[in-house]
Protein backbone atom coordinates (compact mmCIF):
# COMPACT_ATOMS: atom_id res chain seq x y z
CA UNK A 1 0.00 0.00 0.00
CA UNK A 2 1.32 3.39 -0.70
CA UNK A 3 1.72 5.68 1.75
CA UNK A 4 3.30 8.09 -0.21
CA UNK A 5 3.18 8.88 -4.02
CA UNK A 6 6.24 9.66 -5.84
CA UNK A 7 6.16 12.56 -7.78
CA UNK A 8 6.27 12.39 -11.21
CA UNK A 9 8.94 13.98 -13.50
CA UNK A 10 7.22 16.82 -14.30
CA UNK A 11 6.65 18.12 -10.74
CA UNK A 12 10.40 17.39 -9.89
CA UNK A 13 11.93 20.56 -8.61
CA UNK A 14 14.38 21.65 -10.42
CA UNK A 15 17.52 20.53 -7.62
CA UNK A 16 16.12 17.42 -8.23
CA UNK A 17 17.50 17.26 -11.56
CA UNK A 18 20.53 18.92 -10.15
CA UNK A 19 20.67 15.70 -7.91
CA UNK A 20 20.50 13.12 -10.30
CA UNK A 21 24.39 14.42 -11.57
CA UNK A 22 25.49 13.10 -8.56
CA UNK A 23 25.03 9.49 -9.36
CA UNK A 24 27.93 9.68 -11.89
CA UNK A 25 31.47 9.81 -9.53
CA UNK A 26 34.23 11.85 -10.55
CA UNK A 27 36.39 8.39 -10.79
CA UNK A 28 34.73 5.51 -12.52
CA UNK A 29 36.26 1.80 -11.71
CA UNK A 30 33.13 0.28 -13.51
CA UNK A 31 30.79 0.66 -16.55
CA UNK A 32 28.17 2.65 -16.07
CA UNK A 33 24.46 0.24 -16.15
CA UNK A 34 23.23 -0.01 -19.40
CA UNK A 35 19.96 1.96 -19.23
CA UNK A 36 18.63 1.58 -23.51
CA UNK A 37 15.70 -0.93 -23.51
CA UNK A 38 15.59 -1.08 -19.81
CA UNK A 39 12.89 0.15 -17.21
CA UNK A 40 13.39 3.50 -16.13
CA UNK A 41 11.66 2.89 -12.34
CA UNK A 42 10.70 6.15 -11.65
CA UNK A 43 9.06 5.54 -8.65
CA UNK A 44 12.24 5.58 -6.27
CA UNK A 45 13.00 8.84 -8.41
CA UNK A 46 9.35 9.93 -7.46
CA UNK A 47 9.88 9.46 -3.26
CA UNK A 48 13.26 11.59 -3.21
CA UNK A 49 11.77 14.06 -5.22
CA UNK A 50 10.07 14.94 -2.09
CA UNK A 51 13.43 16.26 -0.61
CA UNK A 52 16.35 16.95 -3.15
CA UNK A 53 19.11 17.80 -0.66
CA UNK A 54 18.65 14.34 0.98
CA UNK A 55 18.77 13.11 -2.47
CA UNK A 56 21.68 14.92 -4.00
CA UNK A 57 24.16 13.19 -0.83
CA UNK A 58 22.58 9.86 -1.14
CA UNK A 59 23.16 9.61 -4.66
CA UNK A 60 26.45 10.60 -4.14
CA UNK A 61 26.81 7.63 -1.88
CA UNK A 62 25.04 5.40 -3.94
CA UNK A 63 26.87 6.71 -7.24
CA UNK A 64 29.88 5.51 -5.53
CA UNK A 65 28.65 2.42 -4.18
CA UNK A 66 27.38 1.19 -7.95
CA UNK A 67 30.28 2.89 -10.20
CA UNK A 68 33.83 3.29 -8.16
CA UNK A 69 33.06 0.60 -5.87
CA UNK A 70 36.54 -1.82 -5.35
CA UNK A 71 33.98 -4.82 -5.34
CA UNK A 72 33.35 -6.41 -8.48
CA UNK A 73 29.96 -5.43 -10.14
CA UNK A 74 29.38 -9.05 -9.60
CA UNK A 75 30.13 -8.58 -5.73
CA UNK A 76 28.48 -5.55 -5.12
CA UNK A 77 24.99 -7.16 -6.59
CA UNK A 78 25.46 -10.26 -4.46
CA UNK A 79 25.37 -8.17 -1.44
CA UNK A 80 22.06 -5.68 -2.62
CA UNK A 81 20.39 -8.29 -3.86
CA UNK A 82 21.19 -10.13 -0.50
CA UNK A 83 19.80 -7.23 1.54
CA UNK A 84 17.55 -6.96 -0.27
CA UNK A 85 15.83 -10.38 0.14
CA UNK A 86 16.39 -9.93 4.48
CA UNK A 87 14.62 -7.04 4.29
CA UNK A 88 11.83 -7.70 1.87
CA UNK A 89 12.31 -5.15 -0.48
CA UNK A 90 10.60 -6.14 -3.65
CA UNK A 91 11.79 -2.89 -5.83
CA UNK A 92 15.39 -3.20 -4.71
CA UNK A 93 15.08 -6.76 -5.84
CA UNK A 94 13.57 -5.99 -8.76
CA UNK A 95 15.43 -3.38 -9.90
CA UNK A 96 18.45 -5.38 -8.88
CA UNK A 97 17.54 -8.56 -10.62
CA UNK A 98 17.46 -6.46 -13.95
CA UNK A 99 21.11 -5.18 -13.35
CA UNK A 100 22.35 -9.37 -12.50
CA UNK A 101 22.25 -10.49 -15.56
CA UNK A 102 24.71 -8.17 -16.59
CA UNK A 103 27.37 -8.89 -14.68
CA UNK A 104 27.57 -12.52 -14.77
CA UNK A 105 25.06 -13.40 -12.55
CA UNK A 106 22.97 -16.56 -13.65
CA UNK A 107 19.09 -16.84 -13.20
CA UNK A 108 20.24 -20.06 -11.33
CA UNK A 109 22.28 -17.65 -9.03
CA UNK A 110 19.44 -15.54 -8.48
CA UNK A 111 17.17 -18.04 -7.12
CA UNK A 112 20.20 -19.02 -4.79
CA UNK A 113 20.29 -15.79 -3.35
CA UNK A 114 17.01 -16.28 -1.67
CA UNK A 115 18.61 -19.64 -0.19
CA UNK A 116 21.09 -17.99 1.31
CA UNK A 117 24.84 -18.20 1.92
CA UNK A 118 24.52 -22.13 2.45
CA UNK A 119 23.09 -23.21 -1.15
CA UNK A 120 25.41 -25.68 -2.65
CA UNK A 121 25.68 -22.87 -5.53
CA UNK A 122 28.12 -20.44 -3.93
CA UNK A 123 31.86 -20.21 -4.11
CA UNK A 124 33.29 -19.94 -0.52
CA UNK A 125 34.05 -16.48 -0.75
CA UNK A 126 30.15 -15.98 -2.31
CA UNK A 127 28.89 -17.38 0.54
CA UNK A 128 30.89 -15.11 2.55
CA UNK A 129 29.67 -12.09 1.07
CA UNK A 130 26.18 -13.14 1.30
CA UNK A 131 26.80 -14.40 4.75
CA UNK A 132 27.98 -10.87 5.30
CA UNK A 133 24.77 -9.26 4.48
CA UNK A 134 23.17 -11.91 7.11
CA UNK A 135 25.34 -11.11 9.73
CA UNK A 136 25.31 -6.77 9.06
CA UNK A 137 21.14 -7.07 9.22
CA UNK A 138 20.90 -9.33 12.04
CA UNK A 139 23.60 -8.29 14.21
CA UNK A 140 25.16 -4.97 12.74
CA UNK A 141 28.61 -7.02 12.88
CA UNK A 142 30.35 -8.97 10.59
CA UNK A 143 30.97 -12.61 12.22
CA UNK A 144 34.69 -13.74 12.90
CA UNK A 145 34.13 -16.79 10.42
CA UNK A 146 32.83 -14.23 7.66
CA UNK A 147 35.48 -12.16 8.23
CA UNK A 148 38.51 -14.60 8.28
CA UNK A 149 37.03 -15.63 4.70
CA UNK A 150 36.95 -12.62 3.46
CA UNK A 151 39.41 -11.08 4.87
CA UNK A 152 41.96 -13.79 3.13
CA UNK A 153 40.60 -12.73 -0.19
CA UNK A 154 39.35 -8.98 -0.32
CA UNK A 155 41.36 -5.71 0.61
CA UNK A 156 40.29 -3.53 3.96
CA UNK A 157 39.30 -0.99 1.45
CA UNK A 158 36.74 -3.86 -0.28
CA UNK A 159 35.55 -4.77 2.89
CA UNK A 160 34.92 -1.22 3.67
CA UNK A 161 32.56 -1.03 0.22
CA UNK A 162 30.80 -4.30 1.35
CA UNK A 163 29.76 -2.74 4.58
CA UNK A 164 28.51 0.29 2.91
CA UNK A 165 26.84 -1.38 0.25
CA UNK A 166 24.54 -3.69 2.88
CA UNK A 167 24.17 -0.13 4.99
CA UNK A 168 22.96 1.86 2.05
CA UNK A 169 20.96 -0.81 0.90
CA UNK A 170 19.08 -1.53 3.83
CA UNK A 171 18.35 2.09 4.49
CA UNK A 172 16.90 2.29 1.01
CA UNK A 173 15.06 -0.63 1.64
CA UNK A 174 13.60 0.80 5.00
CA UNK A 175 12.50 3.80 2.54
CA UNK A 176 10.93 1.84 0.36
CA UNK A 177 8.80 -0.33 2.22
CA UNK A 178 7.76 2.88 4.86
CA UNK A 179 6.69 4.64 2.07
CA UNK A 180 4.72 1.67 0.60
CA UNK A 181 6.85 2.64 -3.21
CA UNK A 182 5.47 0.55 -5.62
CA UNK A 183 7.27 -1.25 -8.39
CA UNK A 184 6.89 0.62 -11.34
CA UNK A 185 4.76 -1.33 -14.25
CA UNK A 186 7.78 -1.00 -16.63
CA UNK A 187 10.08 -3.01 -14.42
CA UNK A 188 7.67 -5.61 -14.23
CA UNK A 189 6.94 -5.83 -17.83
CA UNK A 190 10.64 -6.06 -18.12
CA UNK A 191 10.81 -8.47 -15.48
CA UNK A 192 8.00 -10.72 -17.46
CA UNK A 193 9.87 -10.55 -20.75
CA UNK A 194 12.66 -12.42 -19.47
CA UNK A 195 10.65 -15.18 -18.29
Amino acid sequence: MTRVDPLPPTQWPPTMRDALAAMNPPVRRHAQIPTDGRPKGLNVLGAFAYHPELARAFFTFNGHLLSATSLSPRQRELLILRTAVLRQSEYEWAQHVVIAGDVGISRSEIAAITEGPDASTWSEVDAALLRTADELVADGVIGDATWATLSAELSTEQLLDAIFTVGAYETLGWMLRSFGVELDADVREYLAGRD
